[in-house]
């Protein structure tokens, strides 16, 4: 039901329009009285209508003025001037208001009414694209977690870093210009927690802090996150004191939220997405450093020979390299296995997608999109990990069920044909052929 105010001095004049309206249109809207301009903007405020029908002439504050300020508060309200006098007097000025009805006095029942119902038609018709942005969004919001793990598995696995990785920034709006890595390293305690509880807190958190970054997901007790400095940064000492103080609000927020000890490590800024990638194993250098959890480290110190930087006991430093080295080994594999399982189970629900659906008329966006993949990406994995392309895979599904069917039925092989999703025999016969390398004529003759 929508909310309709009406303003207007005159209260034979509100209770004849509410009575037409309510008798041509009922239960369509919750009507609002107003008998001036100053309490057409108090009840405005108050109810928030959804069309407003004003007086222009009225005592005090005049119409158009209360529209003013209505709208104002109100931008997306349908407005709609009443007037007994020359509509074009006020042309000007209501054209600048956004009123694009107005209705003369006595008003013709059929004028109200064919105008509400137009305007109830584009409230209806706005209430279907706000209702399919916000699908939009909430897929997109989806995706985006995803698409951040896909591009940071990248730099943290791949020996060679291909295209993708540019698509991929390109799409989440993080161009790999100059940024570095940060590592968030778990102690053994973080496994018996929620992983997804950890995930969600660490990724609000950093992007709270309004730095544009990558999160990955929770592999082998560390996350890792990609920081972009952004061109604007005053100077490179100045970001990386920032990214410093966001490493140890990390630390103080895991203590208090989660009651884990963890170690951040920081890598130094670099460019590109190889560079990014070397980043990244600086910071997971840095991140075992101490002992103890609780503590920031940045790589660049590390590599620094001056008093009062961060040292290392000459006797336990042979042991502390082994341990490093023994970590960074065990993280890779894991990430690696993690990216691998990820994948395999997005190709399964896809591929069980289309083996429902085969002899529908499928495309490779729909199952991209059941999957929330960008429908390039999808297209490029699925043919990594299945070995061919989807138009092949859906293919190969349809033939073999032709032949099923040719075998076991006594179906027309026009009939295969529909069953199987072709509508064209003509195209169904040329598929069968190069697939199978003989027609279905002379197939179905085989297995008589």
């Amino acid at each position: 039901m929508y909310r309709l105010m009406i303003a207007d001095d005159e209260a034979l004049e509100r209770e004849g329009l509410e009575w037409i309206i309510r008798r041509a249109m009922p239960d369509t809207f919750r009507v609002v009285h107003a008998e001036n301009g100053r309490r057409a903007i108090e009840l405005a405020e108050e109810h928030r209508p959804h069309i407003i029908l004003m007086d222009v002439n009225m005592p005090g504050i005049q119409g158009l003025a209360a529209l003013r300020e209505i709208k104002e508060r109100l931008p997306d309200a349908k407005l709609v001037v009443v007037t007994a006098y020359d509509y074009f007097a006020y042309a000007k000025e209501a054209l600048s208001l956004g009123v694009k009805e107005y209705i003369v006095k006595p008003a013709k029942r059929e004028q109200v009414v064919r105008m509400l119902q137009q305007l109830v038609e584009e409230l209806e018709r706005e209430k279907r694209k706000r209702t399919e942005e916000l699908e939009l969004r909430d897929k997109v919001s989806q995706q985006v977690p995803l698409m951040e793990n896909e591009l940071a598995l990248m730099f943290m696995v791949d020996q060679v870093l291909d295209a993708g990785a540019g698509q991929l920034s390109e799409w989440l709006g993080f161009p790999l210009d100059q940024g570095c890595a940060m590592v968030i390293a778990f102690p053994e305690l973080a496994f018996i927690q929620d992983k997804k509880k950890i995930y969600d807190l660490i990724r609000s958190f950093v992007k709270a802090q309004g730095e544009p970054c990558i999160v990955s997901s929770l592999i082998d007790r560390h996350m890792a996150i990609f920081m972009r400095k952004q061109p604007d940064e005053a100077s490179e000492t100045a970001w990386k004191n920032k990214i410093r103080r966001c490493g140890e609000k990390l630390c103080e927020l895991t203590e208090r939220q989660l009651e884990l000890a963890v170690s951040v490590g920081i890598g130094s800024v670099r460019k590109d997405a190889a560079g990014l990638r070397t980043s990244y194993f600086e910071a997971v250098f840095a991140s075992t450093y101490f002992e103890q959890g609780g503590k920031v480290c940045l790589f660049d110190e590390l590599k620094e020979d001056k008093a009062g930087v961060i040292q290392e006991p000459e006797a336990r430093s042979a042991h502390r390299e082994t341990a490093r080295q023994s970590y960074v080994i065990s993280a890779l594999q894991r990430i690696r296995e993690e990216r691998e399982r990820q994948t395999v189970t997005v190709l399964d629900k896809a591929k069980g997608y289309i083996q429902e659906r085969f002899a529908e008329e499928l495309s490779l966006e729909e199952v991209a999109d059941f999957v929330h993949l960008n429908p390039h990406y999808f297209s490029k994995i699925f043919k990594q990990q299945v070995g061919e392309t989807f138009i092949d895979f859906v293919t190969g599904l349809r033939i073999g069920r032709a032949k099923e069917l040719m075998a076991s039925t006594d179906l027309s092989l026009k009939e295969v044909c529909f069953e199987v999703g072709y509508k064209d025999p003509n195209y169904f016969s040329r598929v069968f052929k190069k697939v199978t390398g003989v027609t279905p004529t002379d197939y179905r003759g085989q297995t008589k």
